[in-house]
């Protein structure tokens, strides 16, 4: 069995995140926004659990970042 973790956040505009996030992404995510939660919506897969682990950890610090510099954009 593959370690697999799948991230779901909510956000104003996820399709705007979820762009943000996809040149970061690896053969092993995928990003996608659901408009009708709000939601983006990614799913990594490693071949070890420190692997997804590190990866997760990766993800969570682009995502913060990504959300970050949307409230910038949209408060100015």
């Amino acid at each position: 069995m593959t370690p697999r973790a799948t991230l779901r956040t909510s956000h104003e505009d996820p399709a705007v995140i979820a762009a943000a996030l996809e040149p970061d992404n690896t053969e092993e995510m995928s990003t996608r926004a659901d408009p009708t939660e709000g939601t983006v919506v990614t799913t990594i897969e490693r071949e070890t659990t420190g692997g997804l682990r590190t990866s997760v950890d990766d993800y969570v610090a682009n995502l913060t970042v990504a959300q970050r510099t949307t409230d910038t954009i949209t408060q100015l």
